[in-house]
């Protein structure tokens, strides 16, 4: 084929290609290829941008999806958790007003036909089994044998705000420790509120030490320190490991439970903020003057602000459990008409170079080095000045360093 020559196809408009120098398709520029080049990349940019969008979307609507089916999973397993009944229809023969019983137990009766034929126990005056300071302790039996301890409030202390009672109640419900007597629930009606809580077989430390019954042999070494290192543990996990953390202000040794194993079991922690609830409200320091020998100085000085009321006034109690575990004694002694403390019992004998004297005749056949550590502990955790003591963190490790968990019996 031959070659043709530009110019016999100039001046033909319908002819386009080479030969021609017209590009077919119309007159592109050099502009025109850089517009359309743009207009390339620009498509692809929001190919891009779509894309992102596209997968953006899908994240946040599975993050959302996540989330719903976490809040609804959490519901459940709240609701599962907490139980309540309401009687709106009390049955003709009970003596109870209606009200509502919230339980944290899934192990507890679930009819409320069979709580109430229970409280109907707080009615027997065998079943009474203890007091404090703003009602008197129950132990209420359930069907199957199931035994439950029961604070009953006592009329003069009747909830000024039922709502803010039942949420206090609710999140010291929430705390679970070895060593503490969990809650279980509470039953409120408008002239009656009861709380729940884990009976605990074994009686107290007090009896234990002071009122044991014939026949019974005395709490060994190996057991008083069990006691102390667990009451020990209780009050740190108060202190350190609840938000916000718990002050007990009544440490006392019958405040500590003791199950069959020997565990103790703190009771009465969380009083300090149920009591601004009550119509009978009295100040912690005037409250808890019915545990003489236990209370800290500050605590006991009613001139004093409440910036005093620190967790130190917990540590000074315990130091006097430690003595009372190790001398067998009780915090305030009369003998003969003269009043005896412990703290300064044991501070002036450890001062003559006589702390051996101190010790329970029962531990004379235990080791020394052991017991006198222990002692000089409950000297320092009693120290007139709050900012001198521990803290029961510090407490837990050096009474773990005094005989480890493992040669616990």
């Amino acid at each position: 084929m031959g070659r043709f020559g530009k110019a016999l196809v100039v001046g033909n408009a319908e002819l386009c290609g080479l030969p021609s120098g017209i590009i077919c398709g119309g007159p592109v520029s050099v502009a025109s290829l850089a517009t359309s080049s743009l207009g390339v990349q620009r498509t692809r940019v929001l190919s891009h941008s779509t894309i992102i969008a596209i997968v953006a979307a899908a994240v946040i609507a599975v993050a959302v999806c996540l989330i719903t089916l976490m809040n609804m999973r959490a519901r459940r397993r709240k609701n599962k958790e907490l139980l309540v009944y309401e009687s709106t229809q009390p049955s003709p023969d009970s003596n109870l007003i209606t009200g509502k019983l919230v339980l944290f137990s899934k192990t507890l009766p679930s009819k409320f036909e069979d709580w109430e034929a229970g409280f109907m126990a707080l009615l027997d005056k065998e079943c009474l089994i203890g007091g404090g300071a703003i009602g008197t302790v129950h132990k209420v039996s359930l069907n199957g044998g199931l035994a439950i301890a029961v604070k009953k409030l006592e009329i003069s202390s009747r909830v000024k705000n039922l709502e803010e009672f039942e949420q206090e109640i609710g999140r010291l419900g929430n705390f679970r420790h070895p060593n503490l007597v969990a809650l279980q629930g509470y039953y409120s009606s408008s002239t009656m509120q009861l709380i729940l809580s884990d009976f605990i077989p074994n009686e107290n430390l007090y009896n234990h030490l002071h009122e044991r019954h014939p026949g019974h042999s005395p709490l060994s070494w190996g057991k008083r320190f069990k006691i102390a290192l667990g009451t020990a543990k209780a009050l740190a996990y108060l202190h350190h490991d609840c938000k916000p953390p718990i002050l007990h202000f009544n440490v006392k040794s019958t405040n500590i439970l003791i199950d069959d194993d020997f565990e103790p079991h703190l009771s009465d922690y969380g009083l300090t903020k149920l009591l601004p609830m009550l119509d009978s409200y009295i100040s912690p320091s005037r409250t808890f003057h019915a545990a003489v020998g236990y209370v800290a100085p500050e605590l006991a000085c009613q001139s004093l602000s409440s910036s005093f009321l620190t967790d130190k006034c917990d540590v000074y109690s315990f130091g006097v459990i430690l003595m009372e575990l190790i001398t067998g004694r009780r915090p305030i002694e009369s003998p003969e008409s003269e009043v005896v403390h412990l703290c300064e019992y044991v501070r002036s004998s450890v001062e003559r170079g006589d702390g051996a004297a101190c010790i329970d005749p029962n531990l004379l056949l235990q080791p020394d080095n052991e017991i006198m550590e222990v002692l000089k502990l409950g000297l320092i955790c009693t120290a007139q000045i709050p900012s001198k003591r521990p803290s029961m963190a510090e407490i837990v490790q050096v009474l773990e360093s005094i005989i480890p968990n493992s040669e616990l019996q």
